[in-house]
């Protein structure tokens, strides 16, 4: 039997409960008020059911357990993971790729149709996973970036690496940790196997303390990052001291976000010695739960207001 819900806020995550980070916002979401079902994009098509007519822009998502949403019903998506959609294996590959392709199109179709709140878009989700664009965007509104180079040329990453005094390598998407570069990996040998396979990106290495800022909306919060090692990520023994960013940072948060297209995020800074901040990254769907539990910081309150505005 399929229920409609029409007097309710209804507010769809992106994922699953398997994730702890999804499983808590729909926990606090529920606490406060709101509707909140997972949208676990890995059930399309076998199990959720979406509808979409591009001249009336009607549409309908029917959840696997049976709960139907109009398109318009949708207040707003908290973007935690996609998923993709899950085919069933046929035997036919070339059936197989028509079905899946069918399948994004029309998920993709729907999500970008969807006019409710995402926190975050399709558009900055995908623009996260073009990180040279995304550096070059943060450097043309005047935040400080590292000096980078993403190249398949030898010769290019052996000229660039000299120039500096120390650099890092890291690949060009992300997905794994940062590394400094060594002779060994400039072997010319080695260095252009590696390259035939894919191009990699190379950064000065920036002396000086890990900042991590969470910008929902227009709240920011902010915690130094002790760690011993090269990637704070590699250290579950960091320590994370709170502290508040100097006002023109503050505004630099908030101009990354709109640039990027992000309600929330997590910017990752390197403050150098000299007082200086350099910006590394921002995250359209970072972890928070950790860092909420060592600071204090409410975020988790905050990106429920967010989503029930």
């Amino acid at each position: 039997m399929i229920k409609n819900y029409y007097l309710e806020m209804n507010i769809l995550i992106l994922g699953n409960s398997q994730d702890a980070h999804a499983l808590a916002m729909q926990q606090a979401l529920t606490k406060a008020g709101a509707r909140a079902d997972y949208f676990d994009t890995s059930s399309f098509p076998t199990q959720l059911k979406i509808s979409w007519e591009p001249k009336t822009q009607a549409g309908s998502l029917i959840l696997p357990q049976g709960v139907k949403l109009e398109i318009g019903e949708i207040h707003s998506v908290f973007w935690r993971s996609f998923s993709g959609v899950y085919v069933p294996s046929l035997n036919n590959s070339q059936q197989q790729d028509i079905a899946i392709n069918d399948s994004m199109s029309t998920l993709r179709s729907f999500m970008q149709a969807c006019q409710g709140r995402w926190v975050n878009s399709w558009q900055a989700y995908q623009l996260h996973k073009e990180k040279p664009l995304q550096l070059s965007m943060v450097n043309n509104i005047g935040v400080s970036i590292p000096q980078t180079l993403v190249s398949n040329d030898a010769e290019q990453i052996i000229y660039f690496t000299d120039s500096l005094d120390k650099a890092i390598f890291k690949p060009v998407y992300g997905g794994t940790y940062t590394k400094l570069v060594t002779a060994e990996h400039l072997d010319p040998k080695r260095l252009s196997l590696a390259l035939q396979i894919s191009p990699v990106k190379i950064q000065e290495y920036i002396p000086g303390t890990n900042i991590r800022s969470y910008v929902i909306g227009k709240s920011i919060y902010a915690a130094e990052i002790r760690t011993s090692q090269l990637d704070f990520r590699l250290d579950e023994k960091s320590e994370l001291i709170p502290l508040e960013l100097p006002s023109s940072v503050q505004k630099q948060c908030l101009d990354i976000a709109k640039v990027l297209m992000l309600e929330w995020t997590a910017i990752d800074w390197r403050l150098k010695p000299s007082g200086e901040y350099v910006f590394l990254e921002a995250n359209p769907s970072p972890m928070f739960l950790h860092f909420e539990e060592k600071t204090g910081f409410p975020i988790t309150q905050q990106l429920v207001k967010l989503l029930m505005q």
